[in-house]
C-alpha cells in the first residue's frame, strides 16, 4: 500500500511538472514495486490516467495552457490507435513490452535533451510571449 501511495504521488508531482499523463512512472512503478506482469501494469497504468489527466488539465486549463482544438483532435485519433496497440500488446510477451516501454523511453529522453539544448541557444519569444528566461 505505501508503495501504491508514493507511486501515485509521485506520479503526480511529475505530471503537474512535465505534463506526462503518469503513466512514464506508473508502468514501472507497477511492474517493478509492485510486482505486476508487464500487461497488468500498461493496463492499470492506462485507467489510473484518467484522473491525473482530468486534474492536470483543469489546472493547466486556469492558467490558459490548453488548446482545447489540438487535445480534440489528439484525443479522438488516439482511441483508434490505443485499440490497434492494446490487440498488438496482447499479442506479444511481457519481456518484448517492458524492451518496448524501454526503447521508447530512452529515445523521448534522448529527443527531449537534444531539443533542450537547441533552445538553451534560443533568445527569441516563446509561443505564449513570455521571454525564455523565464
Amino acid at each position: 500500500m505505501i508503495a501504491m501511495v508514493a507511486i501515485g504521488l509521485c506520479a503526480g508531482v511529475v505530471a503537474g511538472v512535465l505534463g506526462v499523463g503518469g503513466g512514464v512512472l506508473f508502468v514501472p512503478g507497477l511492474a517493478i514495486v509492485v510486482g505486476l506482469s508487464q500487461h497488468q501494469a500498461e493496463a492499470t497504468s492506462l485507467l489510473a490516467i484518467v484522473p491525473v489527466a482530468a486534474a492536470g488539465t483543469l489546472r493547466q486549463d486556469a492558467h490558459g495552457n490548453v488548446r482545447r482544438e489540438h487535445a480534440l483532435l489528439i484525443g479522438l485519433l488516439s482511441i483508434v490507435g490505443v485499440a490497434v496497440g492494446v490487440a498488438l500488446a496482447n499479442t506479444l510477451s511481457g519481456t518484448v513490452l517492458r524492451v518496448g516501454f524501454a526503447l521508447l523511453m530512452m529515445f523521448i529522453a534522448i529527443q527531449l535533451v537534444r531539443n533542450a539544448s537547441s533552445a538553451g541557444r534560443e533568445t527569441g519569444p516563446r509561443h505564449d510571449g513570455a521571454s525564455r528566461g523565464n
